[in-house]
């Protein structure tokens, strides 16, 4: 790595911290796990980004991957896999594979990792990408995020890396009893809002808004 990199990377967890502290009011945590915090150290982000922003692979800021997508800034994708409450022995969906680094730190988290990807593209890169790190406990297919993949249903934790207008049926059915969901949902006025949905033991949900995002829209035939 360059020397920008090492600097950015050894500053990154700081800036992650500071983030939790200023957002704790709306989400609830102070600060990361220690668990989310070692993921993070541990996936080399420098290798899921373009080669023109590697030396800014390690910023606390989203960067774009092509096709009009971004890799999320690491400080929301500590934030989304926390809220997820993830245990070793969970089986996760993701909707939005992109290059894939989101589908890397939950498999350092969970079981099993299921991702979805629309752009024909990006399920090629983030395959190949994945399948050469390593990372065996993810797979992934092409296909519209929004239906979720009802084959592997149901899951313990659904990440949805994109916008929504409302929140997905399909998802929700498919999202295990005392399992939770972590999904941007653009409200009345056009805002995205990070939203928490927590299923209890009877099928019960219960949906908590926590802190502004952007996001790019989720797409398909919905």
């Amino acid at each position: 790595m360059s020397r920008t990199m090492d600097v950015q990377r050894e500053r990154l967890p700081g800036l992650i911290r500071s983030d939790y502290r200023q957002t704790a009011a709306d989400t609830g945590l102070a600060q990361p796990s220690d668990a989310v915090l070692h993921a993070l150290q541990e996936v080399p982000r420098h290798l899921f980004v373009q080669k023109a922003f590697q030396d800014s692979a390690y910023s606390n800021s989203p960067l774009p991957i092509g096709n009009g997508q971004t890799i999320s800034q690491p400080f929301i994708v500590a934030l989304m896999t926390d809220l997820l409450l993830l245990k070793p022995s969970d089986k996760v969906l993701e909707i939005g594979t992109g290059c894939g680094y989101q589908s890397a730190i939950l498999s350092l988290l969970a079981k099993d990792v299921h991702s979805l990807e629309i752009v024909s593209d990006l399920y090629k890169l983030s395959t190949e990408r994945l399948v050469g790190l390593g990372y065996e406990n993810v797979h992934v297919r092409l296909g519209d995020g929004y239906y979720g993949w009802q084959e592997e249903a149901p899951f313990d934790a659904i990440l949805v890396a994109a916008t929504a207008d409302s929140l997905p049926e399909p998802l929700l059915a498919q999202l295990a009893p005392g399992g939770r969901m972590v999904i941007p949902v653009r409200d009345a006025e056009g805002r995205e809002i990070l939203q928490l949905v927590t299923k209890d033991a009877e099928g019960q949900l219960q949906v908590k808004d926590t802190i502004g995002v952007r996001f790019v829209p989720l797409t398909g035939g919905h």
